[in-house]
């Protein structure tokens, strides 16, 4: 019909516009819903018997585990003696200069404080989540058991956790729920932020993100 204009699709630069909002639509669902599985299995307490309990490391000084590792250290503590298992597994190599491991300075401060020698079992390999989580499944493997409860930071579970079964472990965490990472909301939503993004890396790439994220175990 004359004097009527013919419709028209959309324009290339409709389309790139619609593109770009739909990716950063799916990369925003992407991290928001990555984030609260870090934030929901933070507040997991699973008390499920397991062949082991594995301590992920963190800082010692010549030996002495530091806080936040004497936090971890409690919690399979009370693990062990709640018949969760019967063996604790402390993970976490040494820097350079370091006289001690982190498996050796946690094992030390498991016996000090009632857990049996022989109930412990230091893995003094790796300076990273991943790595330290190769060297224990290894060993876990080597000892005929399969099925192991991670004892971190409420943060760094999700993560571990992840490692764990992709590493080929049953593996459930049951984080630490005091010390120094968890008592402000500004602390736990910094490292809530952190563990997504290195969580997010992992999952693309299969590579450790501590250092690249400032996770390390410490």
């Amino acid at each position: 019909m004359a004097g009527v204009k013919a419709r028209t699709g959309p324009s290339t630069a409709n389309w790139v516009r619609r593109i770009v909002f739909g990716a950063v639509l799916v990369l925003v669902v992407v991290i928001a819903g990555t984030a609260f599985r870090v934030w929901q299995v933070a507040r997991d307490n699973d008390r499920t018997p397991a062949d082991a309990i594995v301590v992920l490391g963190a800082a010692q000084y010549n030996g002495k585990p530091s806080e936040i590792f004497t936090a971890r250290l409690e919690k399979a503590r009370q693990l062990y003696a709640g018949g969760v298992a019967k063996t604790i597994v402390t993970a976490g190599g040494k820097k350079a200069a370091d006289n001690f491991t982190e498996a050796q300075a946690g094992a030390r401060w498991l016996t000090k404080h009632g857990v049996p020698e022989a109930a412990t079992l230091p893995v003094g390999e790796g300076n990273d989540t991943l790595r330290s989580l190769r060297a224990v499944a290894d060993q876990v493997k080597a000892h005929g058991w399969r099925s192991v409860v991670l004892v971190s930071d409420p943060w760094h579970s999700y993560r571990a956790r992840t490692m764990a079964q992709d590493l080929g472990l049953d593996a459930w965490a049951a984080p630490t729920h005091s010390g120094p990472v968890v008592q402000e909301r500004s602390t736990q939503a910094r490292y809530i932020f952190r563990e997504t993004g290195a969580l997010l890396f992992y999952e693309l790439t299969k590579s450790p993100a501590d250092d690249l994220f400032g996770t390390s175990m410490s």
